[in-house]
């Protein structure tokens, strides 16, 4: 199968099953990048971190045209946060000790809360969820403020996240409203 065929299948597949697909990568960047901290060093680890890293490019994309008929733009632009957090995490780049790229994740999280709050196939307490979870991730501006608010901070993120996560895994979208918003935003 081409590049282009596999595109074209994906572009074709169901918000339901893009959903669950997302959720695979998650859980894969997430296994991954926990079993390459805790038990993996040197170039193992690094290459480790890129697969992860790589895994969710893949949920980002995913996303962002689950979440393009609530609004485009907004799904564009949370996209091009979790890219750039992404390209901050796989430089390891942390100026002066703040986590760039968690700060990052931390808009990417408010706009796909928003996004979740405004479409009509999802719950909008996992917009909530998702738009505290950024709050969360955003203390990591702060080196101050993150080690005063450790460790409630990072559960508040993994809580919100992983609950949209589990959420799309178990239930996914009610596809009848998703296309019921795509068509309304096609026209």
């Amino acid at each position: 199968m081409t590049a282009a065929e596999m595109k074209d299948r994906i572009a074709g597949a169901s918000p339901r099953f893009k959903a669950r697909m997302a959720d695979v990568l998650s859980l894969l960047s997430l296994l991954t990048a926990a079993f390459t901290e805790l038990f993996v060093r040197g170039r193992l680890n690094i290459a480790g971190g890129l697969i992860a890293i790589a895994a969710v490019v893949g949920v980002t994309l995913l996303i962002y045209d689950l979440f393009k008929p609530v609004n485009r733009s907004l799904a564009l632009l949370a996209a091009v946060f979790g890219i750039v957090a992404l390209t901050f995490e796989a430089l390891r780049w942390q100026p002066q000790g703040v986590n760039i790229a968690i700060a990052f994740v931390g808009f990417n999280c408010l706009l796909i809360g928003y996004l979740i709050f405004r479409s009509t196939f999802l719950p909008r307490i996992l917009g909530a969820l998702m738009a505290v979870a950024g709050l969360g991730w955003l203390t990591y501006m702060s080196p101050p403020l993150v080690n005063y608010l450790s460790p409630y901070n990072l559960a508040v993120g993994i809580l919100g996240q992983e609950s949209v996560m589990l959420w799309l895994l178990l239930m996914g979208v009610n596809t009848q409203r998703w296309k019921e918003q795509a068509n309304a935003a096609v026209e």
